[in-house]
């Protein structure tokens, strides 16, 4: 029989513990041979990443010995940490970003050498025995220097083979080694801006001896180079405003199927892969349509298009080979996971889970997916999730306190997959509206392009109308709205907190509250990202300054608690412990824990469940609910 108890005071099985340490985060997968390899993300080793292979037999090893972290820094964000030809990995090493060596039985050796030099999202020359992949120089002044190099797998010599461009991603060799495909772009883009493909002609020494444009441009943006087994070229491209399939063919782009729907994403991380070949016309692909991921094969000869069924609403990594494709695969009651699909039979096995922990089914909350009026006539979307445990019931004349989830990016999106991070708070009987606000990817570019211009405006009113709505509709209480929110999330959130009053409270975890000082102070790769997002600086530093919670705070009158990594490169601690003393100058509640050894975003598991105990500790005094089990105490100012 379910306890009568107050929304928020429901003891969970869904721990901060739970959440923290028994995640596996799954990626990039791979295939070689018969073999199949992918990287484990694990919090329990600080966020160690760990190359994985599992043999035909169904046993599973890891690659990467202690003492090594295959991840790359390019771009800050990485991905495309290693390849794999033959059972030879490369892979980048995250301590000294050197590129290492490691055949089956034997351990990592350097393959490039010491120095300020990092490489991503590469592809081995099997022919040549070379390895071909992007270059980050960061042993000059000024700003890093971005090309694509070929790099010889017996000596580690190394040589550009394409430089220019501020930018470069997915080097891609043709079947016979002829030619290499890749993707380049310049500032103030970001590749889902605009970016442009090019083929180049290879010689017998793998350089490249002509080059030609054959797509893209400044407004278009294209995803996932790739050759078929009979050599053609197939990619992504938004040219009509989704993302969709094309083939360069008779010196000529052809679309595939058109539709409104996104076949690609934005490439915050090298080496995504939406689309493989199960043969020459035979592809295998995912897409996004209304916030739902589908699986599909396409017929590239008749250019017909077949949904498979599958209970996966969120799909990504897809690995093809002949009749068999591995991807990640979740859905609303299932985390994430290693999926194997025979494409004839349409029969799926689960190869590998990220939890090996399973929850039932009475405390997880089942996302609604809904769109809401906002600002301009238009409408905007988000998944909600109304309180949900089977132990408890609440008083009925009380309605649950509702947290809204401001995603990062903030050209991201957030997927309707199980997260424990959020039923953690809905299993408590607090209700949670993820949005997904305008600027948000999977809605096709005239969604994403809401943000243009409009960063810090568009975002937090969508959040803010989002939670209206479902306080009109009185399934929330509109007396105890809170909001949160990572990275650009965080930025969403105190705006949120400065410039409007639909906020009781707030959690900024490192979140930027000073846009000028991240335009001086960030990385290549983001630092001409808010020329489209709010202008150019410093030609608009007056926008800079009108939309930064720092120079505003006299605005604020919410309770608010700030978490930030103590070596975080893309936003720096500053911006936190400037809003921090801003707070505390108001005489508002205000909390601020920080964290040595973590960068933008907490890896270590100790610290995921600390912020996540702190966070409801917060709310707990600011809603007045007491809380089922106790958690370490944070201390609160002011309150």
């Amino acid at each position: 029989m379910p306890v009568l108890s107050a929304y928020g005071s429901w003891k969970s099985p869904i721990t901060a513990e739970l959440v923290a340490s028994s995640e596996i985060g799954l990626e990039q997968v791979r295939l070689d041979g018969d073999d199949l390899y992918w990287i484990e993300r694990r919090a329990q080793e600080g966020g160690r990443k760990i190359i994985v292979r599992r043999s035909p037999d169904g046993s599973i090893a890891d690659i990467t010995p202690t003492g090594f972290n295959a991840r790359t820094r390019v771009h800050e964000y990485g991905g495309g940490d290693y390849a794999v030809t033959d059972g030879a990995v490369i892979f980048s090493n995250f301590t000294d970003q050197r590129l290492y060596r490691q055949e089956r039985t034997t351990a990592p050796k350097p393959l490039t050498a010491e120095g300020a030099l990092r490489y991503a999202d590469g592809q081995i020359d099997r022919q040549r025995r070379f390895f071909y992949c992007v270059r980050e120089d960061h042993t000059g002044d000024g700003e890093a220097v971005n090309t694509i190099v070929q790099i010889d797998l017996t000596n580690g010599a190394s040589r550009i083979v394409a430089a220019g461009n501020d930018f470069y991603s997915s080097p891609r060799l043709s079947p016979d080694s002829a030619r290499l495909a890749w993707l380049s772009w310049n500032h103030p883009n970001m590749p889902w801006d605009g970016t442009e493909l090019w083929i180049g002609k290879l010689d017998a020494d793998g350089m490249v001896t002509s080059a030609e444009k054959i797509a893209g441009g400044m407004g278009e943006s294209i995803f996932q180079p790739e050759w078929s087994p009979h050599g053609v070229l197939y990619f992504v491209s938004d040219r009509t405003g989704w993302w969709n399939l094309y083939r360069w063919n008779d010196n000529k782009v052809e679309p595939l199927c058109p539709m409104e729907a996104e076949f690609g994403q934005p490439q915050w991380v090298f080496g995504a892969s939406l689309y493989g070949f199960a043969t020459a016309n035979s592809i295998v692909c995912s897409y996004t349509k209304n916030g739902c991921d589908y699986l599909a094969l396409l017929d590239a000869a008749r250019k017909k298009l077949d949904t498979i069924t599958l209970p996966f609403t969120a799909i990504s990594q897809l690995c093809v080979a002949a009749n068999r494709v591995i991807f990640i695969g979740a859905s609303a009651t299932e985390a994430s996971a290693i999926i194997s699909l025979d494409v004839t039979t349409k029969e799926f096995q689960t190869l590998r889970r990220s939890r090996d922990i399973a929850v039932d089914a009475g405390y997880l909350s089942a996302p609604r997916a809904i769109e809401f009026p906002t600002a301009d006539g238009l409408t905007s979307h988000a998944n909600f999730y109304p309180p949900k445990n089977r132990d408890y019931i609440a008083p009925p004349d009380e309605k649950p306190p509702l947290i809204v989830v401001s995603h990062g990016g903030p050209t991201s999106s957030s997927s309707s997959s199980l997260k424990y991070s959020i039923q953690y708070w809905s299993s408590r009987g607090i209700a949670v509206l993820d949005v997904n606000y305008g600027g948000s990817s999977g809605y096709g570019r005239a969604y994403r392009e809401r943000l243009n211009g409009r960063w810090g405006i568009v975002d937090v009113g969508d959040c803010v109308n989002g939670a209206r709505y479902l306080a009109e509709r009185g399934e929330v209480d509109g007396d105890r709205l809170a909001i949160r929110g990572g990275s650009a999330g965080g930025y969403t959130t105190l705006c949120a907190l400065t410039f409007r009053d639909a906020f009781k409270a707030g959690a900024s975890h490192y979140g930027i509250s000073d846009l000028e000082a991240l335009a001086k102070d960030t990385h290549k790769f983001e630092s001409r990202y808010m020329d489209r997002l709010i202008g150019p600086y410093p030609e608009r530093r007056d926008l800079y300054i009108e939309r930064s919670p720092i120079h505003f705070t006299e605005r604020l009158n919410s309770a608010m608690i700030l978490f930030q990594g103590l070596e975080d490169k893309v936003v720096p601690p500053n911006q936190a412990e400037q809003m921090v003393e801003a707070v505390r100058a108001k005489k508002l509640p205000v909390a601020y824990l920080a964290f040595e050894g973590e960068q933008h975003g907490f890896r270590k598991a100790e610290n995921i469940r600390r912020v996540l105990e702190a966070e409801i500790y917060f709310y707990s005094k600011v809603f007045g609910f007491e809380l089922a089990e106790p958690v370490l105490p944070v201390h609160i100012e002011n309150l």
